[in-house]
C-alpha cells in the first residue's frame, strides 16, 4: 500500500488546528505520514500538535523559530518519505475521503498530479466550488495544467493552490523545487507552475469537492499591506518569464492579465488609504497591462470597465 505524506505548516492556529488534524488523521486512506511543522507559534498550537503526535505514530512533528510559511513548507519537503505528497493548511479541514479520492485518481491514469475541487467555508457554511466548464475524465496535457489555474472564471475549482492536489513523490524529488522564502503571498502559484513545467506534470481532475478552504478576515490574502500585496505582482512577472522561456509564450498574456488585476486591487487599497505614490504607480502598471486584462476577460466587459475606472482615481 503506497504511503501518502501530508505536510501541514502551523502558526498560531489554536482555534482551528484540532479540526484540521482530526480530519487528516481520520482519512479513509490510512497509510499516511503527517508532517507538522510548527513555525514558532506563540499560542497553544505547538502544545496541541504535541498532544496529537503523542497519540498517533503517523505524525512527525518539527519545531522551528518563526521563519514564515515557505520555510515551514520546505522543512516538510526535506523530510517527507511517502510515495505521494499532499498539503493541508492548518486552519482548513478535509473530507474523510479526500486522499483516497486523489490517490485513486492519480493511479487511474498514471499521471503525476491529481486535482479535486473544494469548498469555501465561512460562518460555518460550506460553499462548493464548481467548474463552469467540465474537465474530461482523462489525462490533462501539460499546457492545460498551466492554463486551467489561470482561467479561473471557467475553472475555479482547479486553481493554482497546492492543497487541493496530490503529487507523485518522483516529480517532487526530481524537480528539487523549494517554496520561495522571500515571497509571502503567492508562493503556491510559483511552486505549482514551476513543477508542471520542469517535470512535464500531466494530471487528472475531479469536480468532487474534498477540501474546506476557510475564509478568514485575518488571512494574508485579505491583507491591505502594500509590502505583502506587491509580492503577487512579482509572482505574475515571474510566471510571464517562465512561460516565455519554456515555449509557452502564447499563454503568457494570462500572467500579464493577472498582474493587471492585482495592480487594480492595490490601486483600490492605495486610494482608500490616501497613498498617492502607490496609486500613481499602480495606475501606470494598469495602463501598461490593460490590453492583456481585456483579452483575458473578453466575456466580462464589466470587469475591464471597472479596471478602466481605476485609471480615473485621484487623491
Amino acid at each position: 500500500m503506497d504511503k501518502i505524506s501530508i505536510i501541514i505548516p502551523v502558526y498560531n492556529v489554536e482555534q482551528y488546528v484540532k479540526k484540521c488534524l482530526e480530519s487528516v488523521l481520520n482519512q479513509t486512506y490510512s497509510n499516511l505520514e503527517v508532517l507538522i511543522i510548527n513555525d514558532g507559534s506563540t499560542d497553544n498550537s505547538a502544545y496541541i500538535c504535541q498532544e496529537y503526535a503523542d497519540k498517533d505514530t503517523r505524525i512527525r512533528l518539527f519545531h522551528q523559530e518563526n521563519r514564515g510559511l515557505s520555510s515551514a513548507l520546505n522543512i516538510g519537503l526535506e523530510h517527507f518519505t511517502g510515495d505521494y505528497l499532499g498539503f493541508v493548511d492548518s486552519d482548513d479541514w478535509v473530507e474523510p475521503d479526500m486522499f483516497e479520492t486523489l490517490y485513486n485518481l492519480i493511479k487511474s491514469k498514471k499521471t503525476s498530479i491529481s486535482i479535486a475541487s473544494f469548498y469555501y467555508d465561512k460562518d460555518n457554511v460550506s460553499f462548493p466550488v464548481k467548474n463552469k466548464n467540465h474537465i474530461p475524465d482523462d489525462v490533462i496535457s501539460k499546457k492545460n495544467m498551466l492554463l486551467y489555474p489561470l482561467q479561473r472564471d471557467m475553472y475555479p475549482g482547479f486553481c493554482g493552490y497546492v492543497w487541493n492536489k496530490l503529487y507523485s513523490a518522483d516529480i517532487i524529488k526530481a524537480s528539487n523545487l523549494k517554496f520561495a522564502e522571500e515571497i509571502k503571498y503567492g508562493m503556491d502559484i510559483v511552486f505549482y507552475t514551476s513543477l508542471v513545467i520542469s517535470e512535464n506534470g500531466t494530471g487528472i481532475c475531479s469536480d468532487k469537492p474534498v477540501y474546506h478552504y476557510l475564509q478568514r478576515d485575518t488571512a494574508i490574502s485579505k491583507s491591505k499591506s502594500y509590502q505583502i500585496r506587491k509580492d503577487i505582482l512579482a509572482v505574475y512577472k515571474y510566471l510571464e518569464e517562465l512561460y516565455n522561456n519554456n515555449e509557452y509564450s502564447d499563454i503568457s498574456y494570462w500572467a500579464r492579465g493577472f498582474y493587471c488585476y492585482h495592480a487594480g486591487v492595490i490601486a483600490d487599497i492605495a486610494f482608500e488609504s490616501g497613498d498617492t505614490e502607490v496609486l500613481t504607480h499602480m495606475q501606470t502598471e494598469i495602463a501598461d497591462h490593460l490590453n492583456d486584462y481585456i483579452k483575458t476577460n473578453e466575456d466580462y466587459p464589466d470587469k475591464y470597465e471597472r479596471m478602466r475606472n481605476r485609471l480615473e482615481l485621484s487623491l
